[in-house]
């Protein structure tokens, strides 16, 4: 069927995330809507994400989508999509394995900046080389690297390759990429290419993170694609970097690190644009996790000293992000030891009981009301173990022990009371649930708003039977902790909000430079909400309100703003934050050259891969912001927009010796943004 050319042209938007694929159908110019671009939101899907295969989980949101919106796939005019499989890979050490050639470095260099444990057990060559600070070098020596490419081509993916001082001279990795493409045919990511920054171990690191990453984004693109080609979907496909721009597939297949904190990312676009607030606090709150970011001047701060994902500083651009072990399936417990114990929620997530038992039925509710028929309440009420269900494959390496307790358990939820009978038992569950063999599941804050009817899509009378178990757990006078399972599911909740409102208030102190960012968060939290504010009368209050993200921003965040001191505001389409900014973004890149002064009267400007030299200062500087500006363009058009706008800025370091003005150096970037284009 032909695209009718009369109809609006229409925008799909994806996220990818570890357990959800969200879909979103978008019109750029119908109905109104608050923000700087225009449009309407015409339908929306979610899918689970399959990892085996990727186009599975997305062809379930996008075909859902399209059925909801009843349209044409061929009026769709542009697909962007954001993902978590970037971070999520960094995070649990997944990736190809990479060969690192170091030029100019010596083995020292790898205990610098994580790179030694980052490197792990991957092959990593040293080559003579590298270049000053000025780029001025004695020479290269490539032929170690040479008489290991013909081994290394067997055992690895990709080859990750960094030089001394290549930000002010890449002409030894442009030569080692070279000599490697030649003789290997394989990826090869060179330093120079991700980044202008001084500091060779980081930079290396991102470089090698990079390399491992092709392969999974590289699958992730092509997933993408042979789904549209399917559907006869011909538009551009673009992807959220982690500091929220557009880039072409194409553009993020070759740097696939700037894909991380993509998810995170592209919710804060969302956010901006649902909302039109410029300045603003968000807060995105899932089943496990509260990510909590800050929107300046319509735009997310980024990390200065570049992002950190896995325990690894990167030299990559991304939105300055704090994550949170809290969410709606955030294990409930109970403070120790306390006349009058605290709740207390995650980090550890759980399979909600409702969940539970609208999958396994009776098999979990005849153990809870075996449980709540005891005269006494038990340590381990309410809790159960399953099977995730992974390849068997995956369970290899277990010790006697675990392989015993693994045995005992299976596809059926089992109570821990009858499964465990000694504390070293519990230690070997953990640690099947940190394999990722086993789920536990227990009472958690979903439960609690099934409880209330303040929830309703899985099996409420379980997630009551759970609350009643719960409540019967006994404080330090012996006494109940709640006469009802609606009392203590309220407690759960309010609990909750409390907690996003220390942690909000925390990232926004962290942001402003103090210490001791979460001690005063809970002490003003709790005089917030405290009968007897004490002698010291304290308050607090943000300077911006608060967006609230997530399916169940809606319910946990109701009572935040009495909290926090300034607006909380859910916007309509919270669910799908992530999809949404993802369509809705802009293409963002930037180009850097560097002007040194290697000697008296000599001016040396590096730039991509040129490495030129001037007589003159103005004369260099002039050429500096000409070629960037040149490189910028071609970026922008290569990350798939063709109507960018350029901004060129200058920043210069100079000393004064008697009165005279001493150059030192210049650094000059010039930043492209723009629309991505559309199919015609």
């Amino acid at each position: 069927m032909r695209a009718n050319p009369k109809k609006k042209p229409l925008l799909l938007g994806i996220d990818t995330g570890g357990t959800y694929t969200d879909a979103v159908l978008w019109s750029e110019t119908e109905g109104p809507q608050h923000g700087p671009n225009k449009g309407k939101v015409l339908a929306k899907a979610k899918a689970l994400t399959t990892r085996h295969d990727l186009a599975v989980g997305i062809s379930g949101a996008v075909d859902a989508v399209l059925q909801k919106a009843r349209t044409d796939p061929a009026d769709i005019k542009l697909v962007s999509m954001s993902t978590t499989l970037a971070t999520n890979a960094l995070v649990e050490g997944q990736g190809g394995r990479v060969a690192l050639v170091m030029i100019g470095f010596s083995e020292t260099d790898l205990a610098r900046d994580g790179l030694k444990a980052a490197l792990g057990t991957d092959p990593v060559v040293f080559c003579p080389g590298g270049h000053d600070v000025h780029g001025n070098t004695a020479g290269v020596d490539l032929s170690g690297l040479e008489a290991a490419l013909p081994e290394l081509v067997a055992s690895v993916s990709g080859f990750a390759v960094c030089a001394y001082f290549a930000t002010r001279n890449p002409a030894h990795e442009i030569a080692a990429r070279k000599l490697i493409r030649e003789k290997t045919g394989l990826p090869v990511t060179a330093s120079y290419e991700l980044s202008a920054k001084l500091g060779g171990p980081r930079r290396a690191l991102t470089t090698l993170l990079n390399a491992r990453l092709i392969s999974m984004i590289d699958r992730l693109v092509a997933a993408t694609e042979g789904f549209l080609e399917a559907r006869k979907i011909v538009a551009p496909l673009m992807v959220v970097r982690g500091d929220g721009a557009l880039v072409s597939a194409a553009f993020a297949r070759q740097r696939p690190i700037e894909t991380i904190l993509s998810g995170p990312a592209a919710s804060l676009v969302g956010a901006r644009h649902m909302t039109g607030l410029g300045n603003a606090v968000v807060s995105d709150i899932g089943g496990t996790t509260t990510d909590v970011a800050v929107l300046d001047k319509g735009r997310p701060r980024l990390d200065p000293e570049g992002a950190t994902v896995g325990g690894f500083r990167t030299m990559v651009e991304a939105v300055a992000m704090r994550t949170f072990g809290l969410g709606g399936d955030s294990e409930v417990a109970l403070e120790d030891g306390a006349l009058n114990p605290r709740i207390l929620l995650g980090p550890r997530r759980l399979v909600p009981l409702a969940l539970a038992g609208m999958v396994h039925g009776e098999a979990v509710t005849a153990e809870l009301e075996r449980q709540l028929r005891a005269p006494n309440p038990g340590r381990m009420d309410g809790r159960l173990a399953v099977r995730t269900g992974v390849p068997e494959r995956l369970a290899a390496g277990l010790s006697g022990a675990e392989a015993k307790l693994y045995e005992m358990i299976g596809a059926v939820a089992v109570a821990l009371d009858k499964l465990l009978i000694s504390n070293a038992q519990n230690a070997t569950l953990n640690r099947l649930v940190s394999r990722g063999l086993v789920h536990i599941s227990g009472f958690t804050p979903s439960d609690a708003a099934h409880v209330l009817g303040k929830q309703a899509n899985w099996d409420a009378a379980t997630a009551r039977l759970g609350a009643e178990l719960f409540a019967r757990k006994r404080d330090g006078r012996g006494q109940f902790i709640a006469a009802t399972p609606e009392a203590i599911s309220e407690r759960v909740l309010l609990t909750l909000t409390r907690w996003s409102a220390e942690y909000i208030l925390e990232t926004a102190f962290t942001e402003d430079g103090l210490d001791g960012a979460a001690t005063v968060a809970h002490a003003l939290v709790q005089r917030a909400v405290d009968s007897h504010p004490g002698i010291a009368r304290l308050s607090v209050a943000l300077d911006r309100p608060v967006i609230g993200l997530g399916a169940s921003a809606p319910l946990h965040y109701a009572g935040l703003a009495e909290l926090v001191g300034n607006d909380c505001v859910v916007p309509e389409d919270t669910d799908v934050a992530n999809a949404l900014g993802a369509v809705v973004g802009q293409v963002r890149v930037s180009a850097e050259a560097q002007v040194s002064q290697p000697k008296e009267g000599l001016f040396r400007l590096a730039t991509g891969e040129k490495v030129r030299d001037f007589l003159d200062e103005a004369a260099a500087i002039a050429a500096a912001e000409a070629d960037v500006r040149a490189i910028v363009a071609e970026r922008a058009r290569d990350a798939g927009t063709d109507s960018a706008e350029i901004d060129v800025t200058t920043e210069f370091r100079v000393s004064t010796v008697e009165s005279q003005r001493m150059f030192i150096e210049a650094h000059v970037v010039a930043v492209a943004s723009g629309r991505p284009r559309i199919a015609v």
